[in-house]
């Protein structure tokens, strides 16, 4: 049953660790559940911050990570070495430190394979299908960010999907233009979806979200098939705490 839930943070680390304390929980019941758990991760200040957070022992060493596959929301297209790469970001956060064969890590492709962004997509699509047995993509956990244009992942106002389970963006406002992204009907098969949001700069898209029925970001188009998971800090949410 899909649900909704906002919790308050206040600030950026608080939000991180909430994030981080929530992952662990939930990956403790899904691995009760199920063999193995399939994760999205993002990338962004706070979704770092929360990987780096959920590095910390105590955490970490309460889930056998050797179970968890893991995925990215989105990728900027770009050199497999460049820092730029969220892969790169989460390896040195987190990923690192744990005891996973790279066989359980699943990144989008890099501009190293010689591919256009295009080709890369339909390579990454034809992938994502086969390791989900031909069945559609569902995570049990994505994590995302919003941006302040009330972007996810590396979907943007006004963009159109142009496939069905991985996008390619070639003209991303933020840069770089080129970027790989799972697509919406991906994220909203999710069972469970946590956004970590913080800054005064996300103020105004959290009050939109949240508060017009009628709104049109794509993050108000975010719904996991069970709980979504909004932690909110005191600046982000400063519009929407005080209504």
């Amino acid at each position: 049953m899909q649900s909704v839930e906002v919790r308050k943070a206040v600030n950026a680390i608080d939000v991180a660790t909430q994030a981080a304390e929530e992952i662990v929980s939930s990956l403790a019941s899904i691995l009760k559940a199920k063999p193995s758990a399939n994760v999205a991760l993002t990338g962004g200040t706070v979704g770092i911050l929360t990987l780096e957070i959920l590095a910390k022992e105590e955490l970490k060493d309460q889930i056998d990570f050797s179970k968890v596959h893991f995925w990215w929301g989105d990728e900027r297209y770009v050199a497999s070495n460049s820092n730029d790469r969220n892969a790169n970001q989460a390896r040195v956060a987190l990923l690192n430190t744990l005891a996973v064969d790279e066989s359980n890590i699943h990144e989008f492709p890099s501009t190293d394979s010689g591919l256009s962004v295009d080709q890369a997509r339909d390579k990454f699509e034809q992938y994502i299908i086969e390791a989900f047995d031909g069945e559609t993509p569902a995570m049990d956990l994505t994590i995302l960010g919003m941006g302040p244009d009330g972007h996810v992942a590396s979907l943007f106002p006004g963009m159109v999907a142009d496939s069905k389970n991985v996008v390619a963006i070639h003209n991303s406002p933020k840069p770089p233009a080129e970027r790989l992204s799972l697509s919406m009907d991906v994220m909203n098969a999710s069972k469970k979806i946590i956004f970590v949001v913080s800054g005064i700069d996300k103020a105004e898209a959290v009050e939109a979200v949240h508060r017009d029925p009628d709104c049109e970001l794509p993050a108000a188009k975010v719904a996991a098939t069970g709980l979504t998971l909004w932690i909110i800090d005191e600046a982000a949410g400063a519009s929407f705490w005080s209504c």
